[in-house]
């Protein structure tokens, strides 16, 4: 059973832009890389910094804080120092609207 809410509008971020916002008590970073839409946690596994402070990269973002880099599609560390994958969670686009099922994971 899937439970997607409305997060955002599809014209709300540009290519290579991004958007915390929180659910339930957790902190969530929408993410547009070039077109392709992401919703990861917010904080780095590492130090426990924000995400939303680093950018984006093809897609992947980047820790401002240490440089680590991590795969938006999965969530898996790219760079040291981070070695713990952030969570990905699934993702549709429907008539303009970006949806999260922050129940489920990619």
């Amino acid at each position: 059973m899937s439970h997607f809410i409305a997060i955002a509008t599809t014209d709300e971020l540009h290519a290579n832009e991004m958007k915390a916002f929180e659910h339930e008590g957790r902190r969530l970073l929408l993410v547009n890389a070039n077109g392709e839409f992401y919703v990861v946690d917010e904080m780095c596994t590492h130090e426990d910094y924000s995400l939303a402070l680093g950018c984006i990269k093809g897609n992947r973002i980047k820790c401002s804080l240490h440089g680590s880099y991590f795969d938006l599609a999965t969530g898996a560390p790219d760079d040291e120092p981070a070695d713990e994958p952030i969570c990905s969670y699934k993702v549709k686009v429907e008539d303009g609207q970006v949806w999260v099922d922050p129940t489920t994971k990619r």
